[in-house]
C-alpha cells in the first residue's frame, strides 16, 4: 500500500458516530493485539486550552528525560501531526503500516454497519504508535467530552480539565454544568483530577471526580498568575503549589495561558519528578502553533485558533495587551459555532475580511459579514478564499495596526501557509530523477508514469539542414516547446545550428512526429532518442561504469610521472599497490609505463612493455579491471595478450594501428583529447566554447575508432583536463562533464592532482582534498569513470555523491 493510499484512506473515514463510546476503539486495539499496554498515560480534556496544555506538558515531560507521545487534534496540514513522539511526527512508512494492519477490521465493522469513525481510528494509531515506541508517557488532547471520547479506552495515570464552557451541547449537555460532569469522566484513580474550572464548571467537576487539584487564584490549590508580555512573542508567568514554585517565560500570549501553564506544571509533578528548573525550560519550549501566534511585527499578525465564544474572550483579553492604530480581522468559523457570541466577545474591529476555510464545515462568508456589521464592525469585505482574505489585510495594514486571524484553527492553518509554505526547485536531469519528484509529492503510479517525461526538461544544440530545421522549429512549437535558429541564416547550402527546449514528454512526442518524415527527420528522429535516451536499450557487457561512476586507480610503474614517479618500479611494489587499491574499491587498475607529464622523455616499445606486462601478469586476476595507459599499437597489443581489459590512450588514436588492435580484441578503449602528449608547457591554445570545441574534436576521433569496427558502447571518451587546457577550462570542461554523453560514449574525467587545484589553492594537492572534491563533482555530473591515483578516498567521494543523487537502503 502507497502512503496517499493509506492516508486517504483515513481521512475517508466518516466523521460522526449516531452512538458516542469507546467500543470501538477499543475493538480496534483489541484486534492489533493491544499495543497500547505499557506506557502510561495522560488525558487533557477541557473546552479550551487543552491542547496549550497538553504541548507545554509534553515539553516538559521531555525536558525531564522523558520518552513523551503527544496526541492532538486537529491537524494543520497533515493527519501525521496529531501523533508525535519527542516531538517528531508520525512517519509515513508508520501510518502506511497501521491502515494494512487496522484497514481489514475496519472494514469488516463497516459491513456490519458500525463503521469506526475517523477520531476513533486516528486514535488507536497514536496508541498503536506509542506502544511500538514504548514511550514512558504519553499525553492524549481529549476530542469532545470525556466520558464517551475515544482517548477515554486507556487509563490514565493523570488527567485535567482545563475549562468548561457551553460546547457540542447535542453530544455533551445544554448546561455548562452537564458538560463538566461529562469531562470530569477522564479523572484518573491514582491522582487527583487538575483542573482550571470555576463556579458551577467546578462544583459540577468536583461531583464527578471527588479529588481535585484547582489551579488559578489565590484561593485554589495552584497558584497561577499572568505577569504580562516580555516581548510581542513571550509572557511571564507565575506557578506556585504548596511548596514549591516556578517563574516561567512562556511562548503563548494571554493571561488565561497562566492557569494552562499551571495544569500542565501540576500534572508534571505527578507524572515525573521535575524540579523548578526544568519546568521553566519546559514551559518555555512548549511552542504551539495556531495560539496568539504572532508571526511579525510592524504591523503586528496574530494568529489564533479561538472557535467559539469562551476563546474569544480570552483572545480579546490577549489583544488588550497591545496598543495599536487599527484592528483588523481575517475571520472564518465553522458552521456549528455561535458566531454572534463570539463577535460580541471580540473587540470592535475597524476592518474585517470574512472568508471560508476549504472545508464542508464552513459557515457562508456573507453570514459572518453580516455578523460583524451587527456588531458594529467598521469595514466588512467578503473575500471568501483565507490566504486571498490575508494578503488583502496585510496589504491595507500600517505598521501601527494589529492584523488577527481568528475563528477556527482551519482558518488559521491555511493562513499559516502564508509563513511556512516552501516552493522547492527539484534538480530534474533524468527519468529517474523526474519518478522521484513524482513520488515525492504521493503521485499515484499512472500518474508518475504518464507525467515523469513532463518533468524532465531537455535543451539540445544540434545542426541540422536548413529545410530540416524550419520543420523541427514548427513541430516543436506545436507540442508546446520550443525552438530557436541561428541567425547564420543566409548561405543557401549547408547546416544550420538550431536548440530544441522541451520537456521529455514533448521530445518523445517529436520522435514519433519526425518518424517516416522526408528529408532525413526520421533519421534524426533515432539519434535524438539515442541522445536523449527515449526508447532506448543500451546494451549491457557488465562493465563497472554501466551501474555507476567507477573508480579507475592509476598505477604507474616509471621512474617520472608527475605524481607517483618511482614509487612502484619494481614489480612487487607495484603488485602490492594494486590490491591496496582494489582493497579501497577500485573498480580498473590503470598501468602506465610512459610519462606523459611536461618535458618527459619517449621511452621505446620494448622497455614500456618491460615495465607494463609483468605487472599485468600478475594482477591480471584481481577482482578489478586491468587497464593499460599507452600511446602505442604494440604495448597495447602485448599488454592484452598478457590479461588487460581495457586501453586507454592518452592521445586519441594518433597511432593509427591502436583502434584496430581495440577491434580486433573487442576491448574497451578510452580515446582521450589531448593538444600534446606528453605535455607541452605553457602552449598557448584558443577555443571558442572549451566543451564544444573538444566534443567536435572526440566526435571524429569516436568515428575513427567505429569505422575500425569498435562499437561506440565500446568506446570511452576524456576530455583530457590538462592537457591543453588553462585552469579555467579544466573547471569549465569538469562542471560540463554531462554534456560529453551527446557523443553516445562512457565518459571518463582525469583530473587527479592535476596543476589546475592552484587555483583553489590546493596545489600539489598533497592530501587528495581537492582531487576527491573533484571526483564527486564529476559523478554528480554524470562522468562513467574517475581516473585518480588516491583510491580510498575518492570512492569515498563518489559513493558519497552516489547517495546523495540515487539515495541509499538502510537495510
Amino acid at each position: 500500500m502507497r502512503y496517499d493510499e493509506a492516508a486517504n484512506f483515513l481521512l475517508d473515514l466518516r466523521r460522526y458516530r449516531p452512538k458516542p463510546g469507546t467500543d470501538s476503539t477499543a475493538d480496534l486495539l483489541s484486534f492489533l493485539g493491544d499495543p497500547q499496554d505499557g506506557p502510561r498515560y495522560v488525558q487533557v480534556a477541557g473546552s479550551n486550552g487543552k491542547g496549550s496544555t497538553a504541548r507545554m506538558l509534553e515539553s516538559t515531560l521531555r525536558e525531564a528525560g522523558l520518552d513523551v507521545g503527544l496526541y492532538t487534534s486537529p491537524h494543520f496540514d497533515d493527519v501525521r501531526e496529531r501523533v508525535t513522539v519527542n516531538g517528531r511526527q508520525l512517519p509515513k512508512s508508520a501510518l502506511t503500516e497501521f491502515v494494512e494492519a487496522v484497514k481489514p477490521r475496519v472494514n469488516e465493522r463497516a459491513a456490519d454497519g458500525s463503521a469506526p469513525t475517523f477520531f476513533e481510528v486516528v486514535t488507536a494509531m497514536g496508541l498503536w504508535q506509542f506502544g511500538r515506541e514504548d514511550v514512558d508517557v504519553a499525553v492524549l488532547e481529549v476530542g469532545i467530552g470525556g466520558k464517551y471520547d475515544a482517548t477515554s479506552v486507556v487509563d490514565p495515570v493523570a488527567s485535567a480539565v482545563t475549562s468548561v464552557t457551553l460546547e457540542h451541547t447535542s453530544v455533551l449537555g445544554d448546561t455548562v454544568e452537564e458538560i463538566a460532569r461529562d469531562k470530569a469522566h477522564v479523572a484518573p484513580a491514582s491522582n487527583p483530577l487538575v483542573t482550571a474550572t470555576s463556579g458551577d464548571a467546578l462544583d459540577a467537576v468536583r461531583e464527578q471526580a471527588g479529588d481535585v487539584v484547582t489551579v488559578g487564584g489565590a484561593e485554589c490549590d495552584v497558584e497561577a498568575t499572568y505577569e504580562g508580555r516580555t516581548n510581542h512573542t513571550e509572557a511571564a508567568v507565575t506557578v506556585a503549589g504548596e511548596d514549591w514554585s516556578v517563574e516561567a517565560r512562556i511562548p503563548l500570549l494571554g493571561s488565561y495561558q497562566a492557569a494552562n501553564a499551571g495544569v500542565a506544571a501540576a500534572l508534571a509533578r505527578q507524572v515525573a519528578d521535575v524540579d523548578s528548573e526544568t519546568l521553566a525550560r519546559g514551559l518555555r519550549k512548549a511552542y504551539w502553533p495556531g495560539r496568539f501566534e504572532v508571526m511579525g511585527a510592524d504591523p503586528v499578525v496574530a494568529l489564533d485558533g479561538a472557535h467559539n465564544p469562551g476563546a474569544c474572550e480570552a483572545l480579546a483579553e490577549t489583544v488588550a495587551e497591545f496598543d495599536y492604530d487599527r484592528l483588523l480581522y481575517v475571520f472564518g468559523a465553522m458552521h456549528d459555532k455561535d458566531h454572534r457570541t463570539m463577535a460580541e466577545a471580540l473587540p470592535t474591529a475597524d476592518r474585517v475580511w470574512a472568508c471560508e476555510p476549504d472545508t464542508d464545515r464552513s459557515e457562508d462568508a456573507d453570514v459572518l459579514a453580516t455578523v460583524f456589521e451587527e456588531a458594529g464592525a467598521g469595514d466588512v469585505t467578503v473575500t471568501r478564499a483565507v490566504e486571498s482574505a490575508v494578503d488583502s489585510a496585510l496589504s491595507a495594514a500600517t505598521e501601527d495596526d494589529l492584523v488577527l486571524v481568528a475563528g477556527s484553527l482551519f482558518t488559521v492553518a491555511e493562513a499559516r501557509a502564508r509563513w511556512t509554505r516552501t516552493n522547492v526547485q527539484k534538480r530534474v536531469r533524468d527519468l529517474d530523477d523526474a519518478r522521484d519528484a513524482l513520488e515525492s509529492a504521493h503521485v499515484t503510479p499512472p500518474g508518475v508514469w504518464r507525467m515523469r517525461g513532463k518533468g524532465v526538461h531537455r535543451v539540445v544544440k544540434t545542426r541540422v539542414q536548413k529545410r530540416q530545421a524550419q520543420f523541427l522549429k514548427e513541430e516543436l512549437l506545436s507540442l508546446g516547446g520550443e525552438c530557436s535558429l541561428s541567425g547564420l541564416n543566409r548561405q543557401t547550402r549547408g547546416t544550420l545550428d538550431a536548440v530544441l527546449m522541451g520537456t521529455l514528454a514533448q521530445f518523445k512526442r517529436l520522435c514519433t512526429k519526425l518518424d517516416g518524415q522526408p528529408y532525413g527527420l526520421s533519421a534524426f528522429a533515432d539519434e535524438l532518442r539515442e541522445s536523449l535516451g527515449i526508447q532506448a536499450e543500451r546494451p549491457e557487457h557488465g562493465y563497472p561504469w554501466e551501474d555507476g561512476t567507477a573508480v579507475m586507480g592509476i598505477l604507474n610503474v616509471t621512474p617520472d610521472s608527475f605524481h607517483d614517479g618511482g614509487e612502484y618500479e619494481t614489480v612487487e611494489d607495484a603488485v602490492a599497490r594494486a590490491e591496496e587499491m582494489v582493497d579501497a574499491g577500485a573498480d580498473v587498475i590503470d598501468v602506465g609505463g610512459e610519462s606523459t607529464r611536461p618535458g618527459a622523455d619517449e621511452v621505446p616499445v620494448e622497455a614500456e612493455i618491460d615495465r607494463v606486462v609483468p605487472v599485468v601478469e600478475r594482477i591480471a586476476d584481481l577482482d578489478a579491471l586491468v587497464s593499460v595507459d599507452t600511446r602505442k599499437a604494440e604495448v597495447a597489443r602485448a599488454a592484452l595478450e598478457a590479461g588487460a581489459d581495457v586501453l586507454n590512450d592518452v592521445t586519441g588514436l594518433e597511432d593509427p594501428e591502436m583502434r584496430f588492435v581495440a577491434a580486433e580484441y573487442d576491448v574497451p578503449i578510452v580515446v582521450m583529447h589531448a593538444i600534446d602528449a606528453p605535455v607541452v608547457p605553457d602552449r598557448d591554445v584558443e577555443y571558442d566554447d572549451v566543451v564544444e570545441d573538444v566534443l567536435e574534436s572526440l566526435t571524429e576521433r569516436v568515428l575513427l575508432a567505429e569505422k575500425a569496427g569498435v562499437p561506440r558502447e565500446n568506446i570511452i571518451v576524456d576530455p583530457g583536463l590538462g592537457f591543453g587546457k588553462s585552469a579555467a577550462e579544466n573547471f569549465e570542461l569538469l562542471d560540463r562533464t554531462d554534456e560529453f554523453h551527446a557523443l553516445g560514449c562512457p565518459v571518463l574525467v582525469g583530473h587527479s592532482h592535476k596543476s589546475m587545484w592552484k587555483k583553489v589553492d590546493r596545489y600539489p594537492d598533497d592530501g587528495g582534498y581537492a582531487t576527491a572534491a573533484g571526483s564527486a563533482i564529476a559523478a554528480d555530473r554524470g562522468a562513467d569513470i574517475v581516473r585518480v591515483h588516491d583510491v580510498e578516498e575518492n570512492v569515498a567521494a563518489v559513493r558519497a555523491a552516489e547517495a546523495t543523487r540515487r539515495g541509499v537502503d538502510d537495510e
